[in-house]
């Protein structure tokens, strides 16, 4: 595992769960608005945490943690995810994965391994739209197969859409909806920190009306 970061306590990044999180550092995407750009790459990692001492620390906190979060960077694109999940879990952890869904397969070896609890999918933009989010070519049928196996997996998850107004219409957001069907679409508002500005922001009454109006079409809509 090539790690970037370590948090050793949070309330909000396992829902109604006191979490540790694990950066990796990786990823196959080059969004424009990513708040974590230093992980994209494998390089330059900081070698001070590695898998055995996160695995130290968490042995000495058993009965004061209850789940473990794996984020990135992208989680699946590391070798030994699995095997990584596997050892938390033997320690008595929850553990959630944050995933873009480039990789289906390894969800599923994930899941078929009984090693991830809560699966988190970010959804960037309708499939057309991807590159322009993520700078990437994406096969669109690997982003559906990852929605398809998650939502068919039997166990909590949920969708998130981070919303920059000069890149995600009403339009996009419909069509994201309606991929991911009656699962649980979290709408993320963009929140200025580096490289776009506040004009890319919609106001607060912009992105309420906006999951309301969602949630009147069927959508299971929420705001984070």
């Amino acid at each position: 595992m090539i790690i970037g970061g370590f948090q050793k306590f949070s309330l909000i990044d396992y829902s109604g769960k006191i979490s540790s999180i694990i950066f990796t550092r990786g990823c196959n995407f080059d969004c424009v608005y990513c708040h974590n750009k230093e992980l994209i790459r494998t390089n330059g990692h900081n070698n001070v945490i590695t898998p055995e001492k996160i695995m130290d620390f968490l042995k000495n906190r058993r009965e004061k943690l209850d789940a473990v979060v794996i984020t990135g960077g992208e989680p699946t694109l590391q070798p030994d995810l699995i095997n990584f999940m596997r050892e938390i879990k033997h320690l008595g952890f929850l553990v959630k994965l944050d995933t873009n869904g480039s990789k289906p397969e390894i969800i599923q070896e994930a899941l078929n391994a009984e090693t991830v609890d809560y699966i988190a999918m970010d959804i960037k933009a309708p499939p057309e739209k991807y590159f322009e989010i993520t700078k990437k070519e994406i096969d669109p049928q690997k982003i559906q197969q990852s929605i398809n196996i998650i939502q068919n997996s039997g166990i909590g998850h949920e969708f998130r859409t981070t919303v920059v107004k000069s890149l995600l219409s009403e339009a996009d957001i419909c069509i994201i909806a309606e991929l991911v069907g009656n699962s649980r679409l979290m709408l993320q508002k963009y929140r200025p920190a580096k490289g776009l500005d506040m004009q890319e922001t919609y106001s607060d009454g912009e992105f309420s009306g906006l999951c309301d109006r969602l949630c009147s079409q069927g959508c299971n809509c929420l705001i984070r």
